[in-house]
C-alpha cells in the first residue's frame, strides 16, 4: 500500500495549511471518491460504536427504572445507601480510566473495547441475582471497573478513522448511542417490569438479566466486526472491507490532515503523559463538565421517581421520562452539525450550557407549582442536558498535539464526566424527598459555575490565539 514516508508526513506537519483544504500535490485522488470512502467508514464503524454506547447507558442506567419496582426493599437497601452505590460505579470507572487507555494503545481498539463490552455486559447481567448490601455495593463497583475507559476509547477510535474537521459532528452521533439509550430505556422498562412473577422473578430482575444478556451479543458482534485500525482496516475475523486503493485514500487522507496519527508506537510515551496531565487549558473544560454533568447523572437515577412523585402512576413514569431523551437526539445531532459547520466549538459549548442553565432554574422556582408545569420543565431540562459534552469532547481532542496526548486528554475529560457520577449521586437525598428544594437549589448552583468556566474557557482560547498567531502564525482550535 503507498502511504506517505516519514519525510513528507514531517514536511506536512510543518506547514500551517496542513489541516485546510485538501489541495495537497501528493493527494491523488478526487473529491467523490473521499466522500464515496467517508459514507462506506460512516457505514462500519459508527454503527457498532453507538450500539456499544447504547448497550452502556442501558446497563448504567437500568437502576433508575428499578428503583421503580420495589427495588429497594427487594434488595433490602435504604435509598441513602443506594446512591452510595451509583457512586461506586461512578468512582470505578474514574480509577481505571486512565489506565484503560493506556491498555488500548497495546491491545488494540477491536479486541479491548469488545472484550471491555463482554465483561460488563456479565455483571450486568448476574446483578440480578444480588441481595443485600454488600452484594450490590460489589456489583456496582465492578461494573464501573468493567466500563472505565470505553468513552475515551470510542472516542479517540474515531479521531484515527476522522479528519479533525469531521469530528463534532461523528462524536454527536456516538453519543446518539447514549441518548437513544436514554430514551428507549423507559419504554424498554415499561414492558419488562410487568414480567414480575414470571419464573418467581421480580420486574427488575428481568430487566438486568434481559439487557445484560443484550450487551454480551452487542461485544461478541463488536469483536467479530469492528476493523482494527485505519492502517490495516481488517476485523479479527479476517473480513476485508476496503479495496487497496480505499485503504490507501483511508490511511493518507486522515495523515494529511494530522500527521500526528502517523506515529506508529502501540504506547503513550511519558512526556505525551506529562503534556496532557499538565495541560492547564483543560481546566475550565474539566470544571464545567463535572459541574454541568452533575444534575444530568441526578435524572439518570431519579426523573422516573421524580415524575411519579408528581402524581402520576409508577411504571407510566418510565415511559414519561423518556419524552425528554427523545428531544434531546436532534438537538445533539444539531448542535454537532453546527460545530462542524461554522468550524466553532466554544461559542455552542457556551449556548447549550446556558439554555440548559435557564431550564434547571425553572425547575427550582416551580417547585410547588402544578405537575404539568414541573414536568414540562423537567422534559426541557433533560433534552438540553448535555449537546455540549460531545463538541466539548471534539474540542479539546482537536487541540491535543499528538495521538497519545489525545487519547489521555480524552481520558481526562471522560473522567471528569463520571466524577460528576461521584457529585450528582448525593443530590437528591432520602430526607429532602419528596420535592428535593435542596437538591434543585445545589443543581442550579452547578450549572451556575458551569456558565463561568464555559465563559472561561472561551475567553482562554480568544486570548491565547492572539499571541500564539503573532509568534507563531497558528492557532488553537477555538
Amino acid at each position: 500500500m503507498a502511504t506517505l514516508d516519514e519525510k513528507q508526513l514531517n514536511h506536512v506537519a510543518d506547514s500551517p495549511e496542513s489541516q485546510s483544504d485538501g489541495d495537497h500535490p501528493d493527494i491523488d485522488w478526487t473529491p467523490e471518491e473521499e466522500q464515496r470512502l467517508l459514507r462506506k467508514v460512516d457505514v462500519l464503524i459508527m454503527p457498532l460504536l453507538i450500539l456499544a454506547f447504547f448497550a452502556l447507558q442501558i446497563d448504567r442506567g437500568n437502576m433508575g427504572n428499578a428503583l421503580t419496582d420495589n427495588f429497594l426493599k427487594d434488595v433490602g437497601i435504604t435509598q441513602n445507601q443506594f446512591n452510595v452505590g451509583q457512586q461506586l460505579l461512578s468512582a470505578g470507572i474514574v480509577i481505571l480510566e486512565i489506565p484503560s487507555n493506556l491498555v488500548l494503545h497495546r491491545v488494540g481498539p477491536t479486541l479491548w473495547i469488545g472484550g471491555q463490552i463482554v465483561a460488563w455486559g456479565l455483571v450486568a447481567t448476574f446483578q440480578a441475582f444480588q441481595k443485600g448490601l454488600g452484594p450490590f455495593m460489589v456489583t456496582r463497583l465492578l461494573l464501573g471497573l468493567c466500563e472505565a475507559g470505553f468513552i475515551p476509547a470510542a472516542l479517540f477510535t474515531m479521531t484515527r478513522w476522522y479528519k479533525l474537521d469531521e469530528t463534532s459532528k461523528r462524536f454527536s452521533w456516538f453519543f446518539l448511542g447514549n441518548m437513544l439509550a436514554a430514551a428507549c430505556s423507559g419504554l424498554i422498562a415499561y414492558a419488562i417490569l410487568h414480567m414480575r412473577g414470571v419464573a418467581n422473578l421480580a420486574g427488575w430482575q428481568w430487566l438486568f438479566l434481559i439487557e445484560g444478556i443484550f450487551t454480551v451479543l452487542v461485544g461478541i458482534c463488536f469483536l467479530v466486526f469492528f476493523p482494527n485500525q485505519v492502517s490495516n482496516p481488517v476485523s479479527l475475523s479476517g473480513m476485508r472491507y476496503f479495496t487497496e486503493r480505499e485503504a490507501e485514500i483511508l490511511y493518507n487522507r486522515v495523515m494529511f490532515d494530522d500527521p500526528t496519527k502517523a506515529q506508529p508506537r502501540r504506547k503513550v510515551s511519558g512526556p505525551e503523559l506529562k503534556a496532557a496531565l499538565t495541560n492547564w487549558r483543560l481546566i475550565p473544560h474539566i470544571i464545567f463538565t463535572i459541574a454541568a454533568l452533575s444534575p444530568s447523572s441526578t435524572l439518570s437515577s431519579y426523573a422516573p421517581s421524580l415524575v411519579a412523585s408528581f402524581g402520576y402512576e409508577k411504571l407510566q413514569a418510565n415511559a414519561m421520562v423518556s419524552i425528554g431523551a427523545w428531544l434531546l437526539i436532534p438537538v445533539n445531532l444539531l448542535w454537532g452539525w453546527l460545530a462542524d459547520r461554522t468550524k466553532v466549538r466554544g461559542p455552542w459549548v457556551f449556548l447549550a450550557l446556558l439554555i440548559f442553565w435557564g431550564f434547571n432554574l425553572g425547575n427550582m422556582l416551580l417547585i410547588d407549582s402544578q405537575r404539568t408545569q414541573r414536568f414540562a420543565m423537567l422534559t426541557m431540562s433533560v433534552a438540553f442536558s448535555f449537546p455540549w459534552h460531545p463538541v466539548n469532547g471534539a474540542w479539546v481532542s482537536m487541540n491535543a498535539k499528538s495521538a497519545g496526548e489525545r487519547s489521555i486528554t480524552m481520558a481526562m475529560l471522560i473522567m471528569a464526566a463520571n466524577c460528576s457520577g461521584i457529585v450528582g449521586k448525593q443530590l437528591f437525598r432520602e430526607e429532602d424527598a419528596p420535592k428535593y428544594r435542596q437538591g434543585w437549589t445545589v443543581i442550579t448552583g452547578l450549572v451556575t459555575a458551569a456558565l463561568v468556566c464555559g465563559i472561561w474557557a472561551n475567553v482562554q482560547y480568544y486570548i491565547l490565539n492572539k499571541r500564539r498567531l503573532k509568534r507563531t502564525g497558528l492557532k488553537y482550535q477555538y
